[in-house]
């Protein structure tokens, strides 16, 4: 037997894994390629680096994904620590300091006595060796084609893209407010207001840029979660005022034009040096961002740290291959997690690999794996992942609605969210307890 337990991948999962393994006495040999080969996506070698935003969302527990959160600080979870600890002003979600936060967790995970991080490409998955495999949507080619043969079934794929990150000191602060929507919490997003002409020579613009052009020989899709700006604004002239660019509950106090449309931008950094635009993913090609998004009113002279871009992300198809225990059906010492598992969202991600962890543990002991409960949040997103129809299976973010319903019907929908979390954290409680 070996004397360890293979994790493959320093994405949020991976790192969240090899932690949950650690800490329950199991020596870890954490595989990541970074630095020696990179990404599309990311830029740096550090473990746990966030992609795409600083925000790992709502916080609230009367939204799922705050609830999720807590169930994983109940359950010990590094990533949300070092989320606490890296923790800058964005109203109601959980939004840290980028470099701040992977620093932290690529520091916790070397420091430990029982974790090795290996910086090389793992091409091989034994199928007689405990082994997590969280490599992530953009998974290496020589990997993605060792599972596709372990799986035996095709990968499905969506589109997923990043949205634009500008320098602070170049944004009009003359033109631009701070506000937070309906005034909850703090004044933590800055605001650039449009009004009908604005809006209307900016639309223009976006719907006739130039766009790059999708590499791979599949048909385009993208998750409705994470849709580039320019294909959201070719559904039509009022979906942007619906969605990203939706004035309803900011006040201009600063302006005296009537508003139709707001841009807000969110700290990327504690220092509040760079901003990301908020739900403005994007693959328009980069000259086209900066003529397209300089006409938005305060970004006339807008600099860009890093532009917006577009990426294939690769998930297995779970319901047909999958566990509740994160296992394969076929090779239940394998167990897959983060988004190739067909979760999506960083907090699932994160979840995912923390059940995959609690379990390669178990495995190694000689114990039986266990599933969540399925009142939690962490328990719903896993029976939804392995149980839905697989014929159209898509990746999913944690929504109350995949949780079993209350006995009693409350119209109130955010006195039955607390109801639904009060009952899951109860749940996770009492599990942990048993584990």
């Amino acid at each position: 037997m070996l004397t360890y337990i293979k994790v493959i991948g320093g994405g949020l999962a991976g790192s969240e894994a090899a932690w949950q393994i650690a800490q329950r006495g199991i020596k870890v040999k954490l595989w990541e390629m970074r630095p020696y080969k990179m990404t599309s996506a990311h830029q740096s070698n550090l473990l746990a680096e966030l992609v795409c935003s600083n925000s790992l969302r709502a916080h609230s527990l009367t939204n799922a994904v705050g609830l999720l959160k807590e169930e994983m600080r109940l359950l010990d979870s590094l990533i949300m620590l070092c989320a606490d600890r890296t923790r800058i002003p964005a109203g109601g979600a959980l939004a840290v300091d980028r470099t701040a936060f992977a620093e932290l967790v690529t520091e916790k995970l070397l420091q430990h006595p029982l974790i090795e991080v290996i910086r090389e490409e793992a091409v091989t998955v034994s199928d007689n060796e405990i082994t997590v495999v969280a490599t992530g949507p953009l998974t290496s080619d020589g990997l993605a084609r060792e599972i596709a043969e372990i799986t035996s079934k095709r990968y499905l794929y969506f589109y997923d893209a990043a949205a634009p990150i500008i320098y602070g000191e170049t944004i009009d602060k003359t033109q631009a407010f701070w506000a937070s929507r309906y005034q909850k919490g703090s004044a933590d997003y800055l605001n650039c207001p449009l009004n009908m002409d604005e809006y209307e020579q900016f639309y223009q613009a976006l719907t006739t840029a130039e766009i790059y052009p999708v590499k791979d020989f599949e048909k385009e899709r993208c998750f409705e979660g994470c849709m580039p700006i320019e294909v959201m604004a070719q559904r039509g002239f009022q979906t942007l005022l619906f969605g990203p660019l939706k004035p309803v509950g900011l006040l201009d106090e600063k302006n005296e034009k009537k508003v139709v449309a707001v841009v807000q931008l969110r700290r990327d950094n504690a220092a509040g040096t760079l901003f990301n635009l908020v739900g403005f993913q994007t693959n328009l090609k980069w000259g086209e961002q900066k003529r397209v998004l300089r006409m938005i009113p305060g970004l006339e002279k807008a600099e860009f740290a890093r532009y917006g871009r577009m990426h294939r992300n690769t998930f297995i198809n779970s319901p047909q291959v999958l566990r509740p225990t994160t296992q394969l059906q076929k090779y239940p010492l394998i167990l897959i997690a983060g988004q190739l598992s067909g979760v999506e969202g960083y907090v699932e991600s994160t979840a995912s690999g923390l059940l995959s962890g609690i379990n390669a543990s178990r495995l190694y002991h000689g114990l039986a794996p266990v599933v969540p409960p399925r009142h939690s949040a962490l328990g719903s997103l896993l029976h939804y992942i392995t149980e839905t129809q697989a014929d159209n299976f898509q990746p999913m973010n944690i929504t109350f609605g995949l949780l079993p319903p209350l006995k009693d019907k409350i119209k109130d929908k955010k006195r039955k969210n607390s109801l639904l979390a009060e009952r899951a954290l109860e749940a996770v409680k009492a599990w942990k307890g048993q584990i």
